[in-house]
């Protein structure tokens, strides 16, 4: 009953529905289309385009190292060789028979580090970091097809913690190709792929959240991402939505250990070149002008020197018989192009020299007693050990006849010869002590540094430091060079209200 009573209601429920319809149905506008639903792009939606074109080349790295010889000694000499007098006969053959077997082992490898890598030439070639394969004897890729390949053919540029792997496929590989980094902006979406935590395969989003971060290496070019990193992801790709590699991932700011949301990629434009060269001789050359730089300008500074919106690099010293002295390079000049390209920064001027190529010429403008002035210099190869201090000034009371600026409220001393050579001068007047409340404390003059310049000037001695500081105008403000125990130097412009 119930069953029969239902069905008529539903059919006429139907009925009736059509019947409105057809009623209130007819207008005007009937037959005609109404206006399309705006299209959404695909990436919007999905990036599973972009992930199956990348995530092929994706590959997972693990780092070994082989046993040495002294290792199966050493190992041999820590195993106890006397077996005690009381041991049952059956237990003392136990133990020399298990002595033995493993002896005649062979040795183990060691697995020491794992990440990811992509690869960048179908012959083979992967990138990866060097943080990953640092200290490796070979290591083992895998795809993610599931093919293995092993190798010991690395190649490592530890600055830019950069590093290649070579593997020998029987047919091409597919290969990934870089982006220009440099015409990344912060906003564009980008890819992170890799395998966080030995999870192969994995994909991640976000943005670029930021260009040009620094770790405190001389040649640091790092983008920022908000997309996922983690600990196994180094050394993968960071890929824009067109597939192009824009960054290598490899470090994360992180209190725990894991991802929060500050993911950081070495650039693809200093990856291809160091890359290009790994690939090539297996080394990196970097090409050097032989100065060294002041340190931040203020603006008071800046507006004696000319510069422009503050930007611009401060010759603080030249390196005598470097690419920069026999080029005429001196010191208080300001630098603002390399070949064309600004340098804004110390930074900035450190990653354009060093990515340009040995014993090529190089065109520099700058800016000398506010006149633009173009030079032309030929870059030289590093020497060994350049920009590293191995010696540090000495420490401690000035034990010496002390002369004062008054004016400036400043005591100085000559320079002892061995603390001269710590700093890296030759001469200048130590700054033993200095007034709290006077122009230098205010200029951010602290004791135990060195005056080596007054305005453009070199000063070997206390005195003669005293003498071009008296007559300086201390209203106008005259520009000092001072040289600190890091071996840095800073250029300060020192202010006084006439008394």
């Amino acid at each position: 009953m119930t069953r029969s009573f239902r069905m008529p209601l539903v059919v006429a429920a139907l009925i009736g529905g059509v019947a409105v319809g057809r009623y209130v149905g007819p207008t005007a506008a009937q037959g005609k289309a109404g206006p399309a639903a705006p299209a959404i792009p695909a990436e919007l939606t999905s990036y599973r385009d972009v992930v199956k074109q990348v995530l092929p080349v994706v590959v997972s790295i693990e780092s070994k190292t082989k046993p040495k010889k002294a290792d199966r000694s050493t190992a041999r000499r820590q195993r106890p060789q006397a077996i005690p007098q009381d041991v049952p006969e059956e237990f003392r053959r136990f133990f020399e028979e298990y002595q033995r077997r493993q002896d005649e082992q062979p040795p183990r490898e060691q697995a020491i580090g794992f990440g990811s890598g992509f690869i960048v030439d179908p012959a083979g070639v992967i990138v990866t970091n060097n943080h990953v394969v640092d200290g490796a004897d070979e290591v083992e890729v895998t795809l993610t097809d599931g093919r293995k390949f092993t190798s010991s053919d690395i190649k490592t540029d530890e600055p830019t913690d950069l590093a290649i792997v070579r593997v020998k496929a029987n047919s091409p590989l597919p290969a990934l190709r870089f982006g220009d980094s440099s015409q990344a902006e912060i906003g564009d979406r980008v890819l992170a792929v890799g395998a966080p935590f030995g999870l192969t395969g994995t994909v991640t989003h976000g943005i670029i959240s930021a260009k040009g971060r620094f770790l405190g290496g001389r040649y640091d070019d790092y983008l920022q991402t908000d997309a996922a990193i983690n600990p196994g992801n180094s050394g993968g790709p960071l890929v824009n939505l067109a597939g192009e590699v824009v960054g290598i991932n490899s470090a994360i700011k992180s209190r725990s250990g894991g991802f929060q949301g500050v993911g950081l990629a070495i650039t693809s434009n200093v990856a291809r070149s160091i890359m290009q060269q790994l690939q090539t001789t297996g080394t990196v050359k970097r090409g050097y002008l032989g100065i060294e730089m002041a340190r931040e300008v203020s603006p008071g500074v800046a507006a004696q020197l000319g510069m422009k919106d503050g930007k611009g690099v401060v010759v603080a010293r030249v390196i005598p018989n470097s690419p920069a002295a026999k080029a005429g390079l001196k010191t208080d000049d300001v630098i603002e192009t390399v070949n064309g390209q600004p340098v804004p920064d110390n930074r900035g001027l450190l990653r354009t020299v060093g990515a340009l190529p040995v014993g090529k010429p190089v065109e520099v403008e700058v800016l000398r007693e506010g006149h633009p002035q173009k030079l032309t210099l030929t870059l030289e190869e590093q020497p060994k050990g350049y920009g590293e201090r191995t010696v540090q000034p000495r420490r401690g009371t000035v034990e010496t006849e002390t002369v004062g600026v008054e004016k400036f409220g400043l005591e100085l001393a000559d320079l002892p010869a061995d603390r001269a050579e710590a700093f890296g001068v030759t001469g200048g007047a130590l700054v033993a002590k200095v007034d709290p409340d006077g122009a230098a404390a205010e200029a951010g003059i602290g004791r135990g540094v060195v005056i080596t310049k007054v305005d453009r000037h070199d000063v070997t001695s206390a005195q003669a430091a005293k003498q071009a500081l008296e007559k300086a105008d201390p209203a106008k403000g005259v520009l000092i060079h001072v040289r600190s125990a890091d071996g840095t130097t800073a250029i300060v412009l020192l202010k006084a209200e006439k008394k």
